[in-house]
């Protein structure tokens, strides 16, 4: 092994004639043949790595691709859909007047006697009401407010209401 001045040398790793290995006072000294390799080594793994990562990129963007060139699931709405009952038949719907559009007001606020203000909710007095239409020939079922129920009492009927407004009534 080599020693250099500075203290005891101890030897790592003894191979065969030019490549050795020696740790003086815990500084490594490598001979330029095992460089040589180490780097050889690293440039071997990195282009694994590298063929790898691209085998993964490309096998994810055919993956990607191909997923939207199969057959549907579903390939169009049934023609004729029965009529489901209780919670799967419910429909969220706006709490909104159908005639007159009348919607919650949300800037409503509360005044307390200490005079802090609280922000609440003013809901539309919303009635499910049904009516007949003479131009339907059928009864028509409505989400009105308090005050459409008396438009349409006012105007004469649902039909008149609905001309007014420009409510379809045939969507109900």
């Amino acid at each position: 092994g080599r020693r250099t001045a500075g203290g005891p040398s101890r030897c790592v790793g003894a191979s065969s004639d030019a490549s050795t290995n020696i740790t003086i006072n815990n500084i490594a000294i490598i001979d330029s043949d095992s460089n040589n390799n180490i780097t050889e080594n690293k440039h071997n793994q990195a282009v694994t790595m590298n063929k790898f990562l691209s085998l993964v990129v490309a096998l994810l963007a055919i993956c990607q691709a191909t997923a939207f060139m199969g057959t549907p699931i579903r390939s169009a709405a049934p023609a004729f859909a029965p009529k489901q009952n209780g919670a799967a038949s419910m429909e969220m719907r706006a709490r909104v007047c159908d005639l007159l559009g009348k919607k919650p007001n949300r800037q409503a606020r509360v005044v307390t006697f200490s005079h802090r203000r609280i922000k609440k909710v003013q809901a539309v007095n919303l009635q499910w009401k049904r009516f007949y239409s003479d131009s339907l020939d059928r009864n028509v079922r409505l989400r009105l407010s308090t005050k459409g129920i008396k438009t349409v009492n006012k105007l004469g009927g649902i039909d008149a209401a609905a001309k007014k407004f420009e409510v379809d009534l045939s969507k109900f």
